[in-house]
């Protein structure tokens, strides 16, 4: 049997699945935020190791650019910084 991730086992992947389908509206929500804000940490990250000399800023400026896409970061906060 397929699992969602290659290094899962099938009986591994079970048990998450029902844990999930036990879990609570508001911890299914707990664990969505959590997991983005994980995702914008290492975001982030890879940000400040691109542009290490960026402002908080810009570096939140260009985190707008991978989340939102550029067209969409640009109509809500303007434009840019420039990629050198």
């Amino acid at each position: 049997m397929k699992t969602l991730a290659e290094d899962t086992s099938p009986e591994a992947e079970r048990v998450l699945i029902e844990l999930w389908r036990q879990a609570s509206p508001a911890r299914k929500m707990a664990m969505v935020l959590s997991a983005n804000q994980a995702a914008r940490e290492l975001a982030l990250t890879g940000l400040r190791e691109r542009h290490p000399h960026a402002s908080p800023e810009e570096l939140r400026r260009r985190l707008a650019d991978l989340w939102l896409g550029k067209e969409l970061a640009a109509k809500a906060y303007g434009p840019g910084p420039s990629d050198e």
